[in-house]
């Protein structure tokens, strides 16, 4: 585990460059999700990812924001709910090994991320990320609430959750504070 200090130019110091993500994210706000990211949140003491292939970039209420969603019976969603903020990184297509390792296992039976070698630093927020990604998207939580499954407006989400053993997914609005990338 590497521990990285609270300054502005940690992420600098581990081949990260700056970027708005406002101005200058380059991928297509649709796909991103579909070919599958990496949330994370905790601290320095205990953190948790997983792969995610749901959310949206976009902005609300005057920010540029992530929306993530996670399953209520996901072990990141203790996390989530206890944390300020979170990462959204990203992985070379090579490293598919650690979406497809993060996505099926759970943080509940060990150490997924030392399990795969992976390195984990923290923001000048202390928000956990692991070094080997390829860009990393730090969000403070503006919002956080369960669907309500009264509000379901069409079949496709009565469908989704009518065998679903993870459970109604909650949503996570972030606010976009940093972003970085290789």
């Amino acid at each position: 585990m590497i521990l990285v200090s609270g300054k502005v130019s940690a992420q600098a110091e581990l081949g990260y460059t700056k970027f708005s993500v406002e101005k200058s994210f380059a991928d297509n706000g649709f796909q991103w999700f579909r070919d599958a990211q990496l949330l994370c949140a905790g601290n320095k003491e205990k953190s948790n990812a997983m792969t995610i292939g749901w959310g949206g970039i976009g902005t609300i209420w005057g920010r540029t924001a992530l929306t993530v969603y996670v399953a209520e019976k996901r072990y990141t969603k203790e996390f989530m709910d206890n944390s300020e903020y979170f990462t959204v990184m990203s992985f070379d297509v090579k490293d598919s090994k650690v979406l497809n390792y993060m996505g099926t296992k759970s943080g509940r039976d060990g150490d997924k991320a030392e399990a795969l070698g992976l390195h984990t630093a923290y923001t000048a927020n202390g928000t956990p990320y692991y070094t080997e990604a390829t860009m990393v998207i730090e969000c403070k939580i503006m919002y956080a609430a369960p669907f309500d499954p009264q509000y379901f407006k069409s079949d496709a989400p009565k469908n989704m959750y009518a065998n679903f053993p993870a459970g109604i997914h909650s949503i996570y609005i972030g606010e976009v504070v940093n972003a970085w990338k290789k």
